[in-house]
């Protein structure tokens, strides 16, 4: 079981990036998926994550609005799709298998490597 995000890099204010967060050795199918990120001397944050049962999302208010998150199970992968960023959210992001309810992301696990998103001009 593995998660791998990737599409970070460098982005100006009010930019766009969309982060895959693809999966190898299983299938999402049957997986909620989060998202979360950790800036520098900061505590790690829960970002979005979605329902593997009925596709059902929950954005963290730091994010709502701006961020949407998405899946592709044909392709085995979910998206983070971020737009209108801004300097406070530069952090490495990660993706990790999670229970997605009660509007949290419960018991992360199988993370994946992270991903630098700095968004600075």
């Amino acid at each position: 079981v593995q998660l791998q995000a990737s599409g970070g890099g460098l982005v100006q204010p009010g930019g766009s990036l969309r982060l895959p967060c693809a999966a190898s050795g299983f299938s999402l199918d049957y997986y909620d998926i989060g998202w979360f990120r950790q800036a520098p001397g900061k505590e790690r944050e829960g970002v979005s994550c979605i329902s593997s049962s009925d596709g059902s999302t929950y954005h963290a208010d730091s994010v709502k609005g701006r961020f949407t998150i998405s899946r592709d199970n044909a392709k085995n992968t979910v998206y983070l799709q971020m737009n209108s960023l801004k300097p406070e959210d530069t952090a490495v992001y990660y993706c990790a298998t999670v229970v997605c309810a009660l509007s949290r992301l419960l018991r992360p696990d199988n993370w994946g490597q992270g991903t630098l998103v700095t968004v600075s001009s």
